[in-house]
């Protein structure tokens, strides 16, 4: 197999992840909203969209990858091995404790019933009564019926693992896959020599094994983001838009095939918002890009006849997802609101700016940049790094609560700080620490690389507008890492926290290190080729295979280290069997009555939705975990008048024993993730989930 054969193989294989998962989305989506969500229409439609989406995505490739067998062997057979890894160290979080589990919930509820809402089933417990409580963690009450907390994207991908009866595999594959696409990226902009390696930092970092393993929403973003990137590059590269052309380069763009992968690339992008709502913050750089390039059109620029596309599908795929945030998920956005509100105005302002500046373009073009913006844009990036990894010791991060999550939050800190043997502060954040966080889990050297990479591609693309295909990664990573690394908002305890590097910070990093330990390489030997001092030992091949080598250690081994404390633990296991075996105990036709809070929490879905039995939680009074017994009593002569068997559940047997002899349906012991706050996590805790059931 040559190298244009081969090349064009690893480019096709990078690319079908992402574009198979978009015409799973665009087919599952409309099903979705009609309440049609089922195995043979989501088969019958999903499986062709796909296929075609694939089809238009890889065909007539031109140059995107040169890469010999070897390296295609290497990429692929890291992410088979990433996959088959993770999928036996699968978690089985289907016990609502955090956001996994909710979106298990989600696609068991979507496996098994296709529609939304979820139905709150008064009539069940005698008709609707202001002690009866149908919400519970990731389940909002509307109208008489309930609404999952997050976006559909990923639910309509898990589903497809409930159907197959294997719904802890499915996150183990789209990991897999992400492995493929974040080395196909390298290969296209670092080179297909650092795509083996980059793929194996990326593969064992932390985080990644974390939210390969269980049902989070990270990983489906990822393959979208980086799939985006991949097409626009590889639309870029068609014949007559050369590789590496600059902002000034000629020429002419060979009609349907660059403007169709535009267009696939844009809505690739935009789906991106179907999977995650932060998505929209993501894309923003490619909004911008889009502009640029209908501004370029205007000089007869060959990237310019690429604007519109990427543009319209970027509108269509964030417009369908925007669409069923607001049909599906609007409880979702109202929550939101606080961090929403303004990422919706940014979206305009660029908006704004972007059509501006293409309106503009004439006038734009004048400008010449001063000879110091290189120097002055390499600087800022030094700079923003430096002072990112100086936080910690110039600021304090903190929240005072002014909500009752924020209240439960600041509780679970200060909880988790005095488990850690840190001072008691309910309100600190740790954000100031999130470099850091990422210095854990990929290592110093990549992100000393990675700046090095930023410094020289700004350099450049300040000075001459090349290499120009790297314009729209570099936006893309430096925009979503800065912007995550400044305000990362998700509970500051790991390796939960590590999820939000998923997406685009730690492959971002991953790509720019790859990238300059190429241009590391390109310097040695352009010395090498000159002449320069110690270049005799430098051209001996032993050398430079040894130097690689070392490299490549240097950056696999602080990941790999760190990874060894959990990789091979897997965390809630036993919970499938556990809910399954609960489910059998309990009446078919009972009606269920919770009456402690955090059962409520954790199993009010769990038995609407896997059990098929309508479930409530008893109305508490506020700061009291347990029901009054007047109100339990009051509803369990409800269900009886409504001709059903009165189930009360509860953690404890005292709790539950009050109203009738008491069974214990749930005693499951297994281990959970780690909650550290000021390091790497290194091991699990134990885990103990009790549940006892009494029939009135």
């Amino acid at each position: 197999m040559g190298l244009d054969r081969s090349g064009r193989l690893l480019a096709a294989l990078s690319v079908a992840p992402a574009l198979a998962v978009a015409g799973w989305l665009l087919a599952g989506l409309p099903l979705l909203l009609l309440g049609r969500f089922a195995p043979l229409p989501a088969v019958l439609l999903g499986l062709p969209v796909a296929a075609l989406l694939c089809w238009a995505g890889t065909r007539r490739l031109g140059k995107a990858i040169e890469a010999t067998p070897r390296q295609v062997a290497g990429v692929v057979a890291v992410a088979v091995a990433s996959g088959v890894f993770n999928v036996v160290m699968h978690s089985e979080q289907i016990i609502v404790r955090r956001d996994p589990a909710t979106y298990a919930q989600y696609a068991a509820w979507l496996a098994g019933h296709g529609s939304l809402p979820i139905p709150a089933q008064v009539e069940a417990f005698g008709g609707a009564d202001p002690a009866l409580v149908f919400k519970s963690v990731g389940f909002y009450q509307v109208d008489g019926g309930l609404v999952p907390q997050f976006m559909p994207g990923p639910p309509l991908l898990f589903a497809a693992g409930d159907w197959l009866g294997v719904p802890f595999a499915v996150p183990g594959v789209l990991g897999a896959l992400a492995v493929l696409t974040v080395g196909g990226v390298v290969a296209r902009l670092a080179g297909a020599r650092w795509a083996v390696p980059a793929s194996a930092v990326f593969a064992v970092s932390l985080p990644i094994l974390y939210t390969s393993r269980t049902t989070f929403s990270e990983i489906p973003s990822l393959i979208l983001l980086f799939g985006g990137l991949a097409l626009t590059h590889d639309a870029l590269s068609q014949p007559g838009v050369p590789a590496r052309a600059g902002l000034a380069l000629g020429g002419h763009l060979r009609g349907g095939l660059g403007w169709g992968r535009g267009l696939l690339a844009g809505l690739v992008f935009g789906l991106a918002v179907l999977v995650r709502v932060d998505g929209l913050r993501d894309v923003l750089p490619v909004l911008a890009f889009a502009g640029l390039l209908i501004a370029m059109r205007r000089f007869a620029r060959p990237q310019g006849a690429l604007g519109l596309p990427l543009l319209a599908g970027l509108v269509v795929g964030a417009g369908l997802g925007m669409l069923a945030a607001y049909v599906l998920s609007r409880p979702y956005l109202t929550y939101l609101s606080s961090s929403l509100d303004p990422l919706l105005l940014i979206c305009a302002a660029v908006l704004a700016l972007t059509a501006a500046g293409t309106a503009a373009a004439p006038l734009i073009a004048r400008i010449r940049l001063p000879g110091w913006a290189p120097a002055a844009g390499a600087g800022l990036v030094v700079l923003i790094m430096a002072g990112l990894y100086a936080r910690p010791w110039l600021q304090t991060v903190t929240r005072h609560p002014t909500t009752l999550d924020d209240q439960r939050t600041a509780t679970m800190i200060a909880q988790t700080q005095e488990v850690n043997g840190l001072p008691i502060d309910g309100e600190r954040l740790y954000f100031e620490n999130s470099l850091h966080w990422v210095i854990w889990y990929v290592g110093l050297p990549v992100v000393v690389l990675a700046t090095v990479a930023a410094v020289v591609l700004v350099r450049g693309l300040l000075r001459n507008g090349r290499p120009f295909e790297w314009l729209l990664p570099l936006a893309v990573v430096g925009w979503t890492t800065v912007t995550t690394l400044v305000r990362p908002e998700i509970t500051p305890d790991h390796p939960w926290a590590a999820r939000r590097l998923v997406p685009v910070v730690i492959p971002g990093l991953i790509l720019l290190a790859s990238y300059a330990l190429a241009w590391l390489r390109g310097q040695a030997r352009l010395r090498d080729v000159s002449g320069g001092r110690g270049a005799a030992w430098l051209r001996r091949p032993s050398v430079r295979r040894w130097g690689m080598a070392l490299a490549v250690l240097v950056v696999l081994a602080p990941p790999a280290v760190v990874s060894i404390g959990t990789a091979f633990t897997p965390v809630e296991r036993g919970e499938g069997a556990a809910v399954a075996a609960m489910c059998a105990k309990l009446p078919r036709n009972g009606s269920v009555l919770i009456v402690e809070r955090v059962t409520g929490d954790r199993f009010t879905q769990v038995l609407r939705g896997m059990c098929g039995l309508p479930a409530a939680q008893v109305a508490r009074a506020e700061g009291w975990d347990i029901a009054p017994a007047e109100k339990v009593r009051h509803l369990i002569d409800r269900v009886r008048a409504a001709g059903r068997v009165p189930v009360v559940l509860g953690a404890e047997e005292d709790q539950v024993s009050l109203y009738g002899p008491a069974t214990q349906v749930m005693r499951l012991v297994t281990r959970q993730d780690e909650r550290a706050l000021v390091d790497a996590p290194d091991g699990t805790w134990s885990l103990r989930i009790n549940a006892w059931m009494a029939l009135p």
